[in-house]
């Protein structure tokens, strides 16, 4: 028998989730990969395979069978082996026993906890095709399935029902039952170009015979390729350019086996409405792709992916083309309904719609965000009159018939209605900007009302989400805020904003408070959440800062720095974000200076020195007390560099501050190295302990870098 063979397993199904199809194919890959470890069996090139009918996957060099082994069993200790007069006791004997061996054949083995009685056995490895089932079940058992469904009168579970199961070691058949189907070397092909069943010979030829009588493209990325290419070819052939969205072209490959691309038309009438709209009906219901000229502007074509290769286009074309066009009638009919009302004859209706039970509808939120994007804008220099009527207007369109349709425009069509109506630019682009970033990478707003806007909404949920309880584990984050967290601190940090985030906590969770007190009072109905006390206010506010502040650890990991760096800085906890980010890039400039590691186990030796003091620690140092020259050294290196480190650190020019303060290393050397901290006499003792807490207090100003490796 050969070493080594190559697998194959598929599983044929009904048509699979497309949003779910890449997560399911790697999980059954990652699946697979792991049971072959857990079976000690070594394998060489894995590849994923997905179509909407199929999970599919292949291992190259796959170890035919595993090795043999010796297996360790352990028996009683030797005292307890053996009587007084060295007779073995049952205990020995039922051991021996049961390893099917007699009391003389067991070995004794030496630990540090006394001598035991063991047995080594010689286990024969097992074949690798014997095994693979089991691995395969317990992979498909593991997917991220959310709900499972059965077929037929079946007990049978799978995320779709399941038709087939191909299970090959090269050319011959593995026999299994795998959810609830006999495996075989029979697959099945495009279910109308090629609905017959096909012989899969070995996995080497899974994906060419697939494609050659199958008419199916079972590699993910290469559908994937052959899509982008027949769209972006489709496009120019039409004079314009392809507008790809990679999520919307890993749901098409999903939806496909064969994809073929069709260009369709639709009445230019419809540019009247603005293009985002046109874009989300495209996209979202239909999943076209849509194409921009030379203008960057929209062009009333779509290209859409067919799953048959039609011996008749112009059909498939005529098909889209009405399926589109009530769509496009929609969006022209909202926008034409909800540009007959101004955009704030819409803010009552937020009194209808709750934003959360405990924080009020939305137009309890509206109202705070009226009060915080104002003090925001104060501080970013901003037209206090600018900033609340952003904050009047940022919820409106929730309530028109376009984003009723189209959720995703939410802020987008608040910028058209408004711009209709004249609203100052700011204000219009505002309402857009509100939402940004909406995902990683995403634009930040521009301009001091959207940037105070933005982060007075996503400021207001956090604490309000929070001060309810509702504290994100896991993957449970139904209000996003872990998102919400990063982008605001992604607009202050990058755009440069100095924030004092402490304080707006504390005045967002004010408002907060204020609509609870409302509620006790009786003007808004009954009380939602329990009064906080002073403290507990103060607690829950530090909480929500180390929430928020806690986002960047993962911010600055893909920048870099380290966690030791990120946790030297966090320590110290930093008002304003943008403050934070000046000092982790001085704590990473330090981290390069040959002073720093030096520094740094001083600085850790320090703190754990002041660790041990009992009491307080003597602000002053008495130089009369100094017993050496190290001390002395160590003091007017010092007091020289105080002043100017002092200065540095007012100015924020931390790294400045770093690297005057890591000149200071040879006399701290110095002194660990000649001097005992703990002297007998406690005087001394507590005055050099003073000493070496000053030192630390001036690096605490910048980083705490006793924390650095």
């Amino acid at each position: 028998m050969s070493a080594t063979f190559d697998f194959l397993v598929e599983i044929g199904t009904e048509e699979l989730p497309p949003k779910a199809l890449k997560k399911l194919s790697e999980a059954f890959g990652s699946g697979i990969e792991a049971g072959l470890a857990d079976a000690e069996l070594s394998y060489g090139e894995v590849s994923l395979y997905a179509s909407p009918r199929r999970l599919a996957v292949r291992v190259q060099e796959l170890q035919a069978k595993q090795a043999d082994k010796t297996v360790e069993r352990k028996g009683p200790a030797k005292k307890a082996a053996f009587d007084a007069d060295g007779n073995p006791t049952k205990a020995v004997e039922g051991f021996a026993r049961g390893c099917g061996v007699t009391v003389a054949e067991l070995s004794e083995q030496e630990t540090p906890k006394g001598t035991w009685m063991v047995y080594f056995m010689e286990q024969a490895g097992q074949d690798a095709k014997e095994l693979l089932p089991a691995i395969v079940s317990q992979s498909l058992a593991k997917l991220p399935i959310p709900k499972r469904m059965r077929w037929g009168a079946s007990d049978v579970e799978f995320v779709r029902p399941v038709h087939w199961a191909v299970m090959l070691a090269d050319s011959d058949v593995i026999p299994a039952t795998i959810l609830g189907h006999q495996t075989s070397n029979t697959t099945q092909g495009h279910r109308f170009h090629a609905p017959q069943k096909i012989t899969i010979a070995n996995p080497g030829d899974y994906i060419n015979t697939l494609c050659t009588q199958g008419y199916v493209q079972a590699d993910f990325s290469t559908r994937a390729d052959m899509i982008r290419q027949q769209v972006e070819i489709a496009a120019k052939e039409h004079g314009g350019v392809a507008q790809i969205d990679e999520d919307l072209l890993d749901e098409v490959t999903a939806l496909n086996e064969w994809p073929q691309a069709v260009v369709g038309d639709f009445d230019e009438i419809f540019l009247s409405v603005p293009s985002e709209a046109l874009i989300s009906a495209m996209k979202g219901h239909q999943k076209y792709f849509h194409m921009l000229d030379a203008n960057g502007k929209l062009m009333a074509k779509f290209i859409t992916i067919s799953n048959i290769e039609s011996s008749n286009p112009a059909s498939v074309k005529d098909g889209n083309e009405r399926v589109i066009r009530p769509r496009l009638s929609d969006a022209k009919f909202f926008w034409d309904q909800d540009r007959k009302h101004p955009l704030d004859d819409f803010l009552n209706r937020l009194k209808t719609v709750v934003f959360q039970q405990k924080l009020g509808t939305l137009f309890d939120k509206v109202q705070r965000l009226e009060t915080l994007t104002v003090k925001i804008g104060r501080g970013l220099g901003v037209e206090s009159a600018l900033c609340e009527r952003a904050a009047r207007l940022s919820k409106c369109d929730l309530m028109s018939e376009m984003v009723g349709e189209f959720p995703d425009l939410q802020g987008i069509m608040g910028r058209y209605y408004a711009t209709e109506m004249g609203e100052d630019t700011q204000v219009s682009e505002a309402l857009s900007a509100q939402y940004q970033p909406r995902f990683a990478g995403d634009d930040l707003p521009a301009g001091g009302v959207a940037q105070a806007l933005a982060i007075a909404d996503k400021l207001d949920t956090i604490t309000g989400i929070y001060g309810i309880g509702q504290i994100p584990t896991g993957d449970k984050d139904p209000f996003a805020l872990r998102r919400a967290a990063l982008g605001m601190l992604r607009i202050m940090i990058e755009q440069k904003l100095d924030l004092d985030l402490r304080q707006l906590i504390t005045e967002s969770w004010k408002l907060h408070l204020e609509y609870q007190s409302s509620q006790r009072s009786g003007t808004s109905g009954t009380a939602t959440v329990t009064k906080k006390g002073a403290t507990e206010n103060e607690i829950l506010i530090d909480e929500i800062y180390d929430f928020i502040i806690s986002r960047l650890k993962a911010y600055y990991a893909d920048q870099g720095i380290s966690a030791e760096q990120f946790e030297a800085v966090r320590v110290c906890r930093p008002a304003h974000p943008i403050d934070f980010s000046q000092r982790i890039a001085a704590v990473a400039y330090f981290a390069q200076m040959d002073a720093a590691e030096s520094l740094s186990a001083a600085n850790k030796r320090i703190a754990n020195l002041l660790k041990k003091v009992d009491g307080v620690i003597a602000e002053t140092v008495d130089t009369g007390l100094f017993e050496g020259d190290s001390e002395t050294a160590l003091w007017s290196a010092l007091e020289n560099l105080r002043e100017s480190v002092s200065e540095q650190i007012a100015e924020h020019n931390y790294q400045a501050a770093m690297a005057s303060l890591a000149t200071i290393r040879p006399q701290v050397d110095d002194f660990f190295d000649n001097v005992m901290v703990m002297a007998e006499d406690e005087k001394v003792k507590n005055n050099r302990l003073a000493l070496l807490n000053q030192i630390y207090q001036l690096f605490l100003q910048v980083a705490d870098i006793s924390r650095l490796s």
